[in-house]
């Protein structure tokens, strides 16, 4: 299975911020909406970073309550990651796991095309589990 097949299924809207924009609306949008990292672009739409939940964390550990007027790009991952529509689900399994990623942005002809979480592998993968599982058994109770 590819990541356009995983997209296919959840969508590709993907939620962003502009890198001026303050901290303090990244949390507000992390309380709004059901997502755990924006990707940070230009007006133009070309990515320059990704902030996470866990970019907050840690600024507010070495810095304080004072983070929440720094700009975005002040604590945002600058170059994120990022992967294909046509790379395969393990192939981003495994780039996740090895770099402890929790969020890809999926770049599709230079273009912001959606994003996949952690959530979304695990989610495909227990499904394919269960497909497997269940062939299996209908196999096993077939051949009795």
């Amino acid at each position: 299975m590819k990541v356009l097949d995983l997209l296919k299924s959840k969508g590709g809207a993907v939620s962003t911020i502009y890198p001026e924009a303050r901290v303090s609306a990244v949390l507000e949008r992390f309380v709004d909406e059901p997502i755990g990292s924006l990707v940070v672009t230009t007006p133009d739409g070309a990515i320059v970073g990704l902030v996470a939940e866990r970019d907050i964390v840690q600024a507010l550990g070495r810095r304080g309550g004072k983070i929440l007027d720094l700009h975005v790009s002040e604590i945002m991952h600058p170059n994120p990651v990022t992967c294909a529509p046509d790379d395969a689900i393990k192939s981003v399994m495994k780039t996740m796991t090895q770099r402890r990623l929790r969020h890809l942005p999926v770049m599709a002809a230079g273009r912001l095309a959606g994003i996949v979480s952690i959530g979304d592998i695990v989610k495909h993968r227990l499904d394919e589990m269960e497909l497997e599982s269940n062939v299996l058994r209908d196999m096993y109770i077939a051949n009795r």
